[in-house]
């Protein structure tokens, strides 16, 4: 890093396994550079895909990235919407608006992959139904989060029947199919941050004694039904993706219990699922998991057959290279960076100057007509 915050620019033989070909499943990318999901809460109210939308995610592709996956996107009409103005895939006129989006991002040479996700206790705005549900009746850690329109603490939950996981499941298996129809080139299923599936996983906001909670494999065996029943959904021939993480967004430091043992059945049992890739997030995707030792990525790489995609303050171009370099990762995905430069793969090849992640783009919401005022603000505008 230079003195002023900016990224040193490595020369182009270190940068070069950034822009190797990779295949994740039978879908092939032209680099090995993405850009990670982010909230953006910016659909129109009743969940579309919106113009705006288009152009956010084209620039992406335009810029040089190889993958693009979508934020978050809803799978019901009954407890899935996690914030107000979240896209969904929740019917046929949510998938129709979304075509357009994939059409321009195909354009420019990029796929595109949409995350789906169920926010389950830590729904903050939902339109259809009152009230939330999770895995137990445990209430969130922390606040809402103000930038997407949250505001005091996250409601007690309700815990969820069985008929409700099941429609759960079903919700995404659906979503899933309507973004095939759509024209999307894959699916990632969000089992990170603190969501539905996370819930799930997480001791001490799990508190089952069905066959949905106790030991680790009881606590993932809802992320397990979600990936069958999203792969029985679409075929055997589109791409599906799991994300994991250990940090959530109402708890940034957790840790998973068991350490290196419990990565090793966590990313044993995802690697045995019918899925093309992994994908982890952390802060920093190249610190050690656990305090020491490997970082969760190249956990994930040991313990699963699968193309594993590394998330975390991966903007600067040496540290994105060496997690592929060092074989902790086959492709990288961009949060903050993208937001910086939508053309960040072509500044990399290029040594052009990469500027450090401006916060205000995501105060005091975190939607695109706050990144549109600041740019105008940027370009001399009024």
């Amino acid at each position: 890093m230079a003195a002023d915050g900016h990224p040193l620019q490595p020369d182009s033989a270190s940068v070069a396994p950034l822009f190797a070909p990779l295949a994740l499943g039978g879908l092939a990318l032209r680099n090995r550079t993405a850009v990670a999901p982010m909230t953006r809460v910016s659909a129109s109210a009743d969940g579309h895909a919106t113009a705006r939308m288009a152009d956010y995610y084209r620039a992406f592709a335009a810029g040089g990235f190889g993958l693009v996956v979508s934020e978050g996107i809803y799978t019901d009409q009954a407890h899935a919407q996690g914030y107000l103005f979240q896209p969904g895939l929740a019917d046929h006129s949510q998938r129709e608006a979304w075509r357009p989006v994939v059409e321009g991002v195909h354009r420019h040479g990029a796929r595109m992959i949409a995350q789906l996700m169920h926010a389950g206790a830590l729904s903050q705005g939902n339109r259809f139904r009152a009230g939330t549900r999770g895995p137990s009746a445990v209430r969130p850690k922390g606040r809402q989060l103000a930038f997407y329109r949250g505001d005091g603490e996250y409601p007690l939950p309700q815990a969820m029947t069985e008929d409700e996981i099941a429609d759960a499941v079903r919700g995404f298996a659906d979503a899933a199919a309507r973004a095939r129809e759509a024209g999307f080139d894959g699916v990632e299923i969000h089992g990170a941050n603190g969501y539905l599936l996370d819930q799930f996983l997480a001791e001490g906001v799990n508190l089952r004694d069905d066959r949905y909670g106790g030991d680790v494999r009881g606590r993932l065996r809802l992320t397990v039904e979600v990936a069958q029943a999203v792969r029985a959904a679409v075929g055997a021939d589109f791409v599906v993706g799991v994300r994991v993480s250990q940090g959530k967004v109402n708890d940034f430091g957790h840790k998973w219990s068991g350490g290196e043992d419990a990565a090793a059945v966590i990313f044993g049992t995802l690697g045995r699922l019918p899925v093309d890739y992994l994908h982890v997030t952390e802060f920093e995707a190249w610190q050690p998991a656990f305090g020491e030792g490997p970082s969760l990525a190249a956990l994930a790489k040991r313990h699963a057959p699968v193309p594993v995609l590394a998330n975390g303050s991966l903007h600067d171009p040496a540290q994105a290279a060496g997690m592929l370099a060092r074989g902790e990762a086959d492709a990288v995905t961009l949060g903050r960076g993208a937001l910086t430069h939508a053309d960040w793969p072509q500044r990399v090849r290029t040594a052009a100057a990469i500027a450090p992640f401006d916060r205000e783009l995501l105060s005091p919401i975190a939607d695109l007509a706050n990144a549109d005022r600041r740019q105008t603000r940027r370009d001399g505008g009024n």
